[in-house]
């Protein structure tokens, strides 16, 4: 009797260390779980945030591109550029605009006084300025970017490139 006995507890204590191995997982391999997720997450968060910001200054960007479009179609007809708001307003009604300078979601137009050279300028969702100069006539014409700063319709100077940088 007692060897059955002895059998018996031999068995229960076989089970019960099959029953631990099968069992879930350990602290151990929980928080590595943890840690590596939380790797991942630390890489494509400002993955994320920089593709974002790159987003809203390239809507920025078109949004003068469409401007500089709107004011051309109206110096075609004119020979001269315009701040009227109204005016452009009519030709491209897609931007909101505003004589004078930009801000966020708002196009700023500034002329010369001779209606030869026009500034658009505008602020992206990411806080960047940028500005687009279209000179008209004369031996500086062509067309400028700028990133970084206001509309200036007079000099063609330093910071005001070919393209956006």
């Amino acid at each position: 009797m007692l060897k059955k006995i002895r059998e018996k507890l031999a068995e229960l204590a076989t089970h019960r260390d099959e029953d631990r191995a099968e069992g879930g997982f350990t602290l151990i391999e929980l928080m590595v779980v943890v840690l590596i997720i939380a790797i991942l997450i630390a890489i494509a968060i400002p993955t994320f945030l920089g593709a974002r910001q790159r987003a809203q200054n390239r809507a920025a960007q078109s949004n003068l591109r469409n401007a500089l479009t709107a004011e051309k179609t109206f110096y075609t007809d004119a020979e001269a550029y315009t701040d009227v708001v109204a005016t452009m307003a009519g030709i491209e009604p897609s931007l909101t605009w505003n004589a004078g300078a930009g801000a966020q979601d708002i196009v700023g137009v500034a002329i010369s006084g001779a209606g030869d050279v026009v500034c658009v300028e505008t602020v992206s969702a990411s806080g960047t300025t940028y500005a687009l100069k279209d000179v008209a006539t004369g031996a500086g014409a062509g067309t400028y970017y700028h990133s970084g700063a206001a509309c200036d319709t007079v000099n063609n100077g330093a910071g005001w490139d070919t393209d956006f940088n």
